[in-house]
């Protein structure tokens, strides 16, 4: 060996090593991207790049989807911005490890924000070196997209699933309730047993569904709906009753207002197996889902009681709300409000001498739009969802709009019920999508626009909608050969050209479907 090259190796055997931190985390115990096989393959990308492991933050059995809950990455990059971490690389096995999040930009600004305080992010496993090359900017985006699609196409697939069990009569997680057990079948429909509370399934085929329980629970259950209905006791005095002769809930505790009125109210008594009525997709805000969306099956499980005695404590229970007058109810919640310091469909049911949750979304439509009434803002922005019902409610009116308008001028306009395209003349396909206005905290307006690009729509109409959701400022008719994203954000003005397509009304989209007469035309 020449001197050269024993001084190079000397040189590159003695150099200092570098400072990492590893980021692992695993939602699943999914094999492949198990905190182990994610740590072996760190630790050999960091002797090659000869770095020394100084800390591992971990988060296991987390989502990717948000920041909130995943404790160790939240310490990561509050230790990176506070400068008192002692590594300058942070160390990641891929793109979809850092986060599935929906949004691309959220999952990049959390690796800006490292970058700004002079730590770097590596990821290990990916074929592209995250050197901020406008190559590796391109494929890394694109991984994150495809990272947040994963999850979005899994979430469809799995709600999917759980539907089409749900209409066979099976039951999909959550404890079966007072009075009721889970009963394991397998994939033929034989009884292999009865699970425990917390028990899951050990073998994927298998299905659970409900079955009556203990004697003495059933007659517990009946005995409640016998002294609401034909006793007229309220779910307090059957509460304070069944604690009285030291009965407990199926959660072991104590009875009440709220337990009994959950008991009234569920349809699983009467045999009926309902699903969705509230929605959790894809980490967002839950919400509480309209009837119209809830999945169900009737007569799916053995009930316990009987249907015209469960009708008869329905009726009971909106007959309440329905003695009152709206701001006799308003009152009564204002009330609540002022003892609990905070409002929610637990706190409403648990309070005696107050109209159910399920009462004040009947009368008011939803239980935002009721703390709206009362001037009650909850600790989250929860208008988003109030505003999104409201323009589910006005996109029909829109889109039968446009349709009149074109029609008006001679055109031919067929609608696909499904997807809601409309079918101009045989000739292009027009999306309409009402984009909510949302304000920026530098005090701009910003609106998001969504394209329906697995549809293939020729044209995409934005709607810009108002701040209040009620009136609409403006119209974007986006052709699919100059947009190529899946998604555009909107502002008060707009670089890129998109402005070209912005128009006060929809006469563009009516002057484009407009039929020209033959004998019109002349040939040369």
């Amino acid at each position: 060996m020449s001197n050269s090259a024993r001084n190079d190796e000397t040189a590159a055997t003695t150099a200092p090593r570098g400072r990492a931190a590893a980021y692992v985390r695993m939602s699943t115990d999914h094999q492949q991207y198990s905190t182990e096989n994610q740590r072996d393959v760190i630790r050999a990308f960091a002797d090659m790049r000869n770095l020394d492991i100084t800390r591992t933050y971990a988060d296991e059995g987390k989502s990717g989807l948000r920041l909130d809950g995943r404790a160790a990455l939240e310490a990561l990059i509050r230790d990176v911005e506070a400068g008192t971490a002692d590594f300058s690389v942070i160390l990641v096995y891929d793109v979809s490890r850092w986060g599935r999040f929906q949004d691309p930009d959220e999952s990049a600004s959390y690796e800006i924000r490292c970058k700004h305080a002079g730590v770097h992010v590596l990821y290990c496993a990916e074929q592209f070196e995250n050197d901020g090359s406008p190559v590796s900017s391109i494929i890394k985006s694109v991984k994150r997209t495809m990272a947040g699609e994963y999850s979005r196409e899994l979430s469809v697939k799995v709600h999917a699933g759980q539907t089409r069990l749900i209409r066979h009569g099976y039951r999909q997680g959550g404890p079966a309730g007072y009075g009721l057990r889970r009963q394991l079948i397998d994939q033929a429909g034989t009884v292999k047993g009865e699970l425990n509370r917390g028990d899951q399934k050990s073998i994927q085929t298998d299905r659970v569904i409900l079955t009556p329980g203990p004697a003495d629970e059933i007659a517990t259950v009946r005995w409640i709906y016998r002294q609401f209905v034909e006793e007229g006791r309220s779910e307090t005095e059957i509460a304070e009753a069944l604690n009285v002769e030291d009965k407990r809930t199926d959660r072991d505790a104590p009875w009440t207002r709220g337990t009994v009125h959950e008991i009234l109210i569920n349809e699983k008594y009467i045999g009926h197996n309902v699903w969705n009525r509230t929605s959790f997709k894809l980490k967002a805000e839950r919400v509480n889902n309209p009837p119209a969306s809830w999945t169900r099956l009737d007569n799916a499980f053995e009930p316990l009681v009987d249907t015209l005695m469960f009708e008869a404590a329905r009726q009971i229970i909106l007959g309440r709300s329905y003695r009152l007058s709206d701001e006799e109810m308003l009152d009564i919640l204002r009330k609540v409000l002022l003892q609990n310091g905070y409002l929610s469909g637990l706190v409403i049911d648990e309070a005696p001498s107050c109209p159910s949750s399920a009462a004040y979304q009947t009368r008011f439509g939803t239980l935002l739009r009721t703390y709206g009434l009362i001037g009650y803002r909850p600790g989250r922005d929860y208008r988003y969802v109030e505003i999104n019902r409201r323009l589910r409610e006005l996109h029909p009116g829109v889109v039968a709009q446009a349709v009149g308008a074109m029609t008006a001028v001679g055109a031919r306009v067929e609608s696909d019920p499904k997807t809601g395209l409309l079918w101009v003349n045989g000739e292009f396909k027009v999306s309409l999508a009402l984009c909510r206005c949302q304000a920026t905290e530098a005090g701009t307006n910003r609106w998001l626009v969504r394209f329906d690009n697995a549809l293939k729509p020729d044209i995409t109409v934005a709607v810009r909608m108002e701040f209040d959701a009620a009136s609409i400022r403006d119209y974007y008719l986006l052709p699919a050969v100059d947009v190529w994203e899946d998604r555009v954000r909107l502002g008060d003005h707009n670089e890129r050209g998109f402005d070209a397509y912005r128009f006060d009304d929809l006469g563009m989209l009516v002057h484009l479907s407009r039929r020209v007469p033959l004998r019109g035309l002349s040939y040369g």
